[in-house]
């Protein structure tokens, strides 16, 4: 199998600190950060997905409700929206931004980051091609949320027929309490759950 690193959405908005933190965030990206040093051999292909947003419509909200509404967060070309600091140094391949204008939850949705282009542009590859293109066959995903981002970006790697694992160690939950059943509609859906337990 040719395995590429999905690293999804850490960035300091869903860290501790941020407009939308995930308790756990800045040390996921710690951990991550370390995971990649030791074992960067291991994969054909880095990348990171970022939320990118312009104006995703109801996805923002003053009166959120979590579930599909959100305080403002990941405003493209803020410091809130950039890759966590210390994942700044590790060598990708692609950065891919989601969000422009929808909600995007999955990073199948985001197309390949333009960095000479203030905000991106709409024209980069989506990241199915992409991996695709470079002959991708199993993917490992990392990053925030668990429960939302990670969650729905697994799930298309499986329906794209991708060996796909969650290596939940080097995850973190908006809701914690609901990764069980989480991992139980993964695994169902045919993704490997590595954990710790």
């Amino acid at each position: 199998m040719t395995r590429a690193l999905l690293i999804i959405d850490l960035q300091p908005d869903f860290c501790e600190g941020g407009a939308l933190p995930v308790t756990g965030g800045n040390a996921v990206a710690a951990a991550i950060a370390s995971d990649v040093a030791e074992r960067r051999q291991s994969y054909s292909a880095i990348v990171t997905t970022q939320d990118w947003h312009i104006d995703p419509g109801s996805h923002f909200s003053a009166s959120p409700d979590f579930v599909d509404s959100w305080p403002v967060h990941c405003v493209a070309g803020t410091d809130g929206a950039a890759l966590h600091p210390l994942l700044r140094e590790i060598p990708v391949d692609a950065r891919f931004a989601k969000g422009r204008y929808t909600a995007a939850y999955s990073g199948f949705e985001a197309r390949e980051l333009d960095p000479s282009a203030p905000l991106g542009d709409e024209n980069g590859m989506l990241l199915a091609p992409w991996l695709a293109a470079r002959g991708i066959t199993a993917v490992d995903i990392v990053g925030l949320a668990a429960d939302h981002c990670v969650r729905a970006t697994a799930l298309d790697a499986a329906a794209e027929g991708l060996a796909t694992t969650v290596i939940s160690p080097l995850t973190a939950a908006v809701s914690p309490e609901m990764l069980p059943e989480v991992h139980d509609e993964l695994r169902a859906s045919g993704v490997t759950v590595l954990s710790l337990g």
